[in-house]
């Protein structure tokens, strides 16, 4: 009913004579080409087939306003990579500055602290879960060892942390940043695991260090010298409680890769046959790391007393340490990997993670299904460019939906395997995201899009960017600035780099603003697939791959906060109905759904890849029966059992459609039978009491002539991209009968659930315009 309700409006001109503006204009079926969803347009209006020269030059125009963002983010992006320190920093971000060796150089000599902190003497033991009081007892009652780990580090740094001090004593520690960057990237690997670890993660955090520094530890390489085999094959039996060859019949004779915490052989299962990867961890790996800790704490606790020092270091390590400690996990790695796998396995099938044997892990060896394929970054297949579409969709499923983030997403970890699927390595680091920040982003976006700075500003308070009770209203002004030269068209060349910069610098200098550690991941992981994109195609831009996701969770999340996002998206500040937001969140869902089927989504039957499918229908006729029809996916979605929440979402709007498209025919009909000219003769004749004449023929009120104009262009964009409509382009007649026809399975269900609510809400709007008319006659 509400289809053809709706249909029915786009075979005539508007009532009223007027035409259908720009912005009605409507953009068809999302094409793949060169692995990307493009939209081919056609357009109809008042004469059923024929395309104005005006309508398609106003198309191409719109088509330039949708993607406006994304053009000015692929020019601010050029313009940045014209700074040679910002094109450092984005290249690091990306991945692209690491090695791709899997051992480090032959003169690399890794320090680690060689005693038994097992507790196998009788002694206490040192915690294997992060906990700074327990490790500064432990470490506290061994002065011995800790003296000799200092003297190892001063022997190897101490003209790096003499620098340090020289810097804070003469107040040059901005001048001689970069300086130091680079004596810490080239010591820092022998120091062992914990201070490659937080190299690494200092390396992006643009809150704490400049570019310039931040490029220095983004070329730290986590590979170093393997250990013994023998040492490996001792602690594969200590963890397994049996010999390596009664667990495995095959293992390689030396580890394929060696990292700062283990190293990794290839095996095979001796009971099941199956090909493994059995990665097991260094020696003395936790004892090092806890002293490391130890000691990096109180030079934190000393360095509060240098005002000039803004960086908490205490919190930066407590913070850092304690996801730190998990990957020393290997039982935790191995339960992350499978958790992983189930939350993926139902909507992303072509996401590949390896199966984690579980009979043959421990807390320092991992068995894992051996994953074959060949580094995402450095695959020349055709399908690198779908493969990257199904990352940034499986990242964005984590980052919005799961919140079960993969905190380690450098280019060695996304694999392309043989048959056309990605493969997600290293589940050792991983980061939970809260509700208010999976929604807060979502509300951020939506603020974005209406520039809604007031708006933003609140969202950078939930995201925990700006700390509660902080005064916002000086911010907004700088946010202001830079958004608006960022987002107005052609602002990429009228951007001021250094201004943008010290805008930013002086914001986290006057307020505590600051980027916090999950969203600094996030800025990894986004960077790291954008690298990878744009080897294979410049013009990749982020947003064209990330919209999409964010409208498909608007369009089937029922969370009030979702809601209330989607409403605002469609709607905005004004709570007018905005037809044009609701096109594109719409077309932004079929450029989500066709990127969705992609990688194989589709031939494995994904959740995500079968949105806007609904069953067929066995018609009596095997000539109707064969004859394929192409609706809109946008359309198939709106009545499909996904579509559920969205059809009870727009359901006011649909009434007001019904009640206006009503008003519209009834009026026509009674102007066609003449019945107007009745009007100059019956006006006069009194009506008892004080009631006046009403109208003989229904009027067109202006409210009623915008809902028609909105229920056009949607009528425009959702029946347009068939068959019949590229007939009518053509000069044929547009077969609505051809819509309906696909539609027919899923119907009669929803006519049951929307007929009685659109009936009643129906009735109570035209009892509510009758009782406003009756006030206005007395």
């Amino acid at each position: 009913m509400m289809a053809q309700a709706v249909a029915g409006v786009a075979l005539h001109k508007p009532f009223t004579g007027e035409s259908v503006n720009a912005r009605g204009i409507p953009r068809l079926e999302p094409v793949r080409k060169a692995g990307r969803v493009q939209v081919r347009a056609v357009a109809t209006r008042d004469s059923p087939g024929v395309i104005t020269k005006a309508e398609k030059e106003v198309t191409r125009n719109r088509s330039m306003r949708v993607a406006e963002m994304a053009e000015e983010m692929k020019r601010v992006r050029a313009q940045m990579e014209e700074d040679e320190q910002l094109s450092s920093l984005m290249r690091g971000l990306r991945g692209q500055n690491l090695s791709d060796n899997q051992f480090a150089t032959s003169d690399t000599k890794l320090r680690l602290v060689e005693v038994d902190a097992t507790g196998a003497d009788g002694g206490e033991q040192i915690p294997q879960v992060y906990d700074p009081e327990l490790i500064a007892n432990y470490w506290g009652s061994r002065p011995a060892a800790v003296a000799t780990r200092i003297a190892q580090l001063l022997g190897v740094a101490g003209g790096f942390l003499s620098g340090i001090a020289m810097d804070i004593i003469t107040k040059k520690v901005k001048e001689n940043e970069v300086k130091r960057a680079i004596e810490l990237r080239e010591i820092v690997t022998s120091l062992g695991p914990a201070y490659i670890k937080l190299g690494q993660a200092l390396s992006i955090r643009p809150d704490i260090l400049s570019p310039s520094a931040m490029t220095e530890l983004q070329k730290l390489c986590d590979k170093v010298p393997s250990f013994p085999n023998d040492i490996a094959m001792a602690l594969i039996e200590e963890e397994l409680g049996k010999p390596w060859n009664e667990i495995y019949s095959e293992l390689s004779e030396s580890p394929i890769a060696a990292a700062s915490l283990g190293q990794v052989y290839k095996g095979r299962l001796r009971e099941t046959g199956e090909v493994v990867a059995v990665k097991v961890q260094r020696p003395y790996v936790l004892e090092t790391v806890t002293v490391d800790l130890f000691i990096i704490r109180k030079l934190g606790v000393a360095l509060r007393k240098f005002p000039q020092i803004a960086t908490d270091v205490v919190g930066l390590v407590d913070e850092w340490a304690a996801r730190f400690f998990e990957e020393l996990d290997y039982v935790n790695e191995g339960n992350n990997g499978t958790r992983f796998a189930e939350q993926m396995k139902v909507d992303l099938p072509q996401v590949v993670v390896a199966k984690t044997f579980h009979k043959y892990t421990s807390r320092r060896v991992l068995t894992t299904e051996w994953i074959e394929g060949e580094k995402l970054s450095q695959s020349t297949a055709s399908d690198v460019g779908d493969l990257v579409n199904v990352g940034v969709i499986c990242y964005l499923k984590q980052l919005l939906d799961t919140g079960f983030f993969h905190a380690d997403p450098h280019p060695g970890n996304l694999i392309r395997t043989p048959d056309g699927k990605l493969a997600i390595l290293d589940f050792g680091l991983m980061t939970q995201i809260t509700d208010t920040q999976k929604y807060g982003m979502i509300e951020a976006i939506s603020h974005l899009i209406h520039r809604d700075y007031e708006a933003i500003v609140e969202d950078f308070v939930k995201l925990d960017f700006i700390p509660e009770g902080v005064n916002l209203k000086p911010i907004m002004p700088v946010l202001a600035k830079v958004f608006d030269q960022a987002l107005e068209g052609g602002g990429a060349k009228n951007i001021n780099f250094q201004e943008l910069a010290a805008d930013l610098a002086q914001i986290t200098f006057d307020y505590p603003f600051r980027i916090p550690p999950y969203f600094a991941l996030i800025i990894r992981a986004i960077g790291v697939l954008e690298g990878i994109a744009l080897v294979g195609n410049p013009e990749f831009a982020i947003v064209d791959e990330a919209y999409p996701y964010i409208a498909q969770r608007l369009l089937t999340d029922n969370s009030p906060r979702l809601r209330s996002a989607l409403r605002y998206t469609i709607y905005g500040k004004s709570g007018v109905f905005d037809a044009e937001r609701f096109i594109d969140v719409l077309e932004a869902f079929e450029t989500f759904a066709a990127a969705a089927k992609t990688g194989g989504g589709d031939e494995l039957k994904g959740n995500m890849a079968s949105y806007g499918i609904i069953p067929s229908y066995q018609w009596p006729s095997p000539a109707m029966q064969n004859r394929r029809v192409q609706t809109r996916t946008a359309l198939l979605f709106i009545f499909s059992e996904q579509g559920e929440f969205f059809r009870e979402f727009i359901l006011d709007e649909v009434v007001k459609g019904i009640d206006a498209i009503s008003r519209e025919q009834l009026a026509r009909v009674m102007v066609g039978l003449g019945i107007d000219r009745l009007r100059p003769v019956l006006s006069p004749v009194p009506v008892p009491g004080l009631i006046r004449p009403f109208a003989i023929v229904p009027t067109v009120t202006p409210e009623d002539e915008t809902v028609l104009n909105n229920v056009r262009r949607i009528v425009a964009f959702l029946s347009f991209g068939t068959p019949s409509a590229q007939s009518a382009a053509e000069g044929g007649q547009l077969e609505i009968f051809e819509v309906v026809r696909e539609l027919v399975p899923v119907l009669p269900s929803v006519a049951t659930q929307l007929v009685p609510e659109i009936a009643n809400r129906l009735a109570s709007r035209i009892l509510a315009r009758t009782l406003r008319e009756i006030a206005v006659t007395l």
